[in-house]
């Protein structure tokens, strides 16, 4: 059985390590550094289960790639978790807006995002289309 696809977009390498090292075990977890890197693996006809976001990226404005993929038809249906170094309130609210019901603040506890991915993971239908390469 494949395993369900993870994509986790953050421009921190230790969270990337963190991400991948906490649910490497029972998915699989593609990494992107920043917004570019992550629609690049998209455009490859990729789709993930779930897209855990840092709502700062590098290469794109705060929030903008998150409004891009709660806006695009194609990615709409993808749940988020996002990550965001952001005030608690702000990122609440934001996520509200975009529809996100799960979000945490950094510094964050690897093990209660564990169980809200796999949570997250129990309510969608898999759909990760990954190509191998």
């Amino acid at each position: 059985m494949m395993k369900r696809c993870i994509l986790a977009i953050d421009d921190s390498k230790a969270i990337r390590f963190l991400l991948h090292t906490v649910l490497g075990k029972e998915y699989q977890v593609i990494t992107a550094p920043d917004a570019c890197s992550a629609m690049f693996w998209l455009s490859k006809k990729n789709l993930p289960d779930l897209i855990i976001v840092d709502p700062q990226l590098p290469d794109v404005q705060d929030w903008e790639l998150i409004e891009e993929f709660s806006s695009s038809a194609l990615y709409r249906d993808i749940p988020l978790v996002v990550l965001s170094s952001l005030d608690k309130e702000v990122t609440a609210a934001k996520c509200l807006k975009y529809g996100i019901s799960d979000f945490y603040t950094k510094p964050f506890n690897p093990l209660e995002l564990n169980e809200t991915v796999q949570k997250v993971m129990s309510r969608v239908a898999p759909v990760s289309t990954v190509k191998a390469g």
